[in-house]
């Protein structure tokens, strides 16, 4: 079994969400789908989720230069999830992750 959830998404912006709108944010397996990061935000917080919203991000090329020459990396790809509760529900984010 893989594992879908892999760490909460915690910045500024996602905070705002938050607290606004009552969505959260996560980062997941690059290949899980809306259906099973529901699934998995159910099973694991214990809560009723009414929309999951997913966002691609590509692993982005940088290059170093040094001294001894040209150095090329790649930065990873990762998934985010915009998870959205339903009203009067929670997460602890800070306390269960």
């Amino acid at each position: 079994m893989k594992t879908i959830l892999i760490r909460p998404l915690i910045t500024e912006k996602m905070t705002e969400i938050t607290e606004r709108e009552n969505k959260y944010g996560f980062v997941v397996d690059y290949d899980a789908n809306k259906i099973e990061i529901a699934k998995a935000v159910e099973k694991k917080f214990n809560v009723n989720v009414l929309a999951v919203n997913t966002i691609r991000n590509k692993g982005k090329t940088r290059t170093q230069f040094t001294r001894r020459g040209r150095f090329t990396g790649k930065t990873p790809r990762y998934k985010k999830a915009i998870v959205t509760l339903k009203e009067g529900q929670t997460i602890d984010l800070l306390g269960e992750v």
